[in-house]
């Protein structure tokens, strides 16, 4: 016999898994215009959320991001040699 937690481990759903479940389904359903404008809707407000957290103006806020994104980027051996 299956000790009861383990039991309830095996048969509970994670609120996360259900969560996640719900929001592919409601992706799923939209168009491809909407999702798109769900994308910049999510970029503004993660910028917006970055901006307050570091008590920067949107502009700085965005420079800097895009800093952190070039500064993990990979160096390309192709475009050295095309950008010297």
């Amino acid at each position: 016999m299956t000790a009861p937690v383990e039991r309830y481990t095996r048969i509970m759903k994670s609120v996360a898994s259900v969560l996640r479940a719900r929001t592919h389904a409601e992706i799923r359903r939209m168009s491809p215009a909407e999702r798109v404008e769900l994308a910049f809707r999510l970029g503004d407000e993660a910028i917006e959320s970055f901006r307050a957290t570091h008590g920067l103006d949107r502009r700085t806020a965005i420079r800097l991001l895009e800093r952190r994104r070039q500064a993990t980027r990979r160096p390309s051996a192709c475009l050295d040699r095309v950008i010297g």
